[in-house]
């Protein structure tokens, strides 16, 4: 009986991990504090067990002094049972090639080993289910079920956070899709300057994120869905 259960869970996680299409290329316009500043262009692509995840962002306008060069994210790892697994993480700028942030993740010795302006260092105490800042937010996609609150390690570039999320009901928003029903993640904060991260995801399209906003040191940022591709 108990290998049965062991099958049936298996097998759960399995068709939410297949669920998750291939191949998925998402535009989101970019707003600074209620103002059109750009967008962000998301790529996600599966090969066997292996993914790859890529962020950009392109500042276009008279904001774009803000952001002369480009932002790039990117993740990469394994695709498991519970999930996304990253085990590199790289945070880049165009116009600064000399501040490239990367991250790496060790699972089997449970560390991180950060590299940025030459300077290396390891951190140790990874804990299962962490997550980096770019994978993080489709994660959801791999939950065969959406808990009421969570708490997860997230790792940037240059540091390691503990998050914890709290779900409550999110509006109905217009998408590529059409109007979907969304369910609302956002992080519960310590302090008044801790960053704020509220994530909108699509149940109806396997918790597809249709909008995320971040709030530090007094600035928004807001990501809304405007094209998306759902390959495989």
């Amino acid at each position: 009986m108990f290998k049965s259960l062991l099958l049936s869970v298996s097998l759960l996680w399995s068709a939410a991990v297949h669920a998750v299409p291939a191949r998925m290329d998402l535009v989101y316009d970019l707003y600074r504090n209620g103002q059109k500043l750009g967008q962000v262009t998301d790529t996600y692509t599966q090969r066997g067990s292996q993914y790859t995840l890529t962020s950009e962002m392109r500042a276009t306008g008279p904001l774009k002094l803000l952001w002369p060069g480009n932002i790039r994210l990117h993740s990469a790892g394994t695709v498991t049972a519970t999930g996304l697994r990253p085990a590199r993480f790289e945070h880049a700028r165009s116009d600064a090639p000399h501040k490239l942030a990367s991250a790496r993740l060790d699972w089997a010795q449970r560390t991180i080993a950060y590299q940025y302006k030459g300077e290396s260092r390891q951190v140790p105490d990874l804990k299962a289910g962490a997550q980096d800042q770019l994978s993080q937010v489709y994660q959801f996609m791999f939950m065969p079920k959406l808990p009421g609150d969570f708490s997860l390690q997230v790792v940037s570039g240059r540091d390691l956070n503990d998050y914890r999320y709290a779900m409550k009901a999110g509006d109905t928003l217009t998408t590529p899709m059409g109007k979907l029903v969304t369910r609302q993640y956002q992080r519960v904060v310590q302090q008044s300057g801790d960053k704020a991260v509220t994530v909108w995801i699509a149940p109806a399209r396997g918790n597809l994120p249709v909008k995320i906003r971040v709030v530090e040191d007094g600035v928004t940022l807001e990501q809304r869905l405007v094209r998306a591709s759902l390959k495989g």
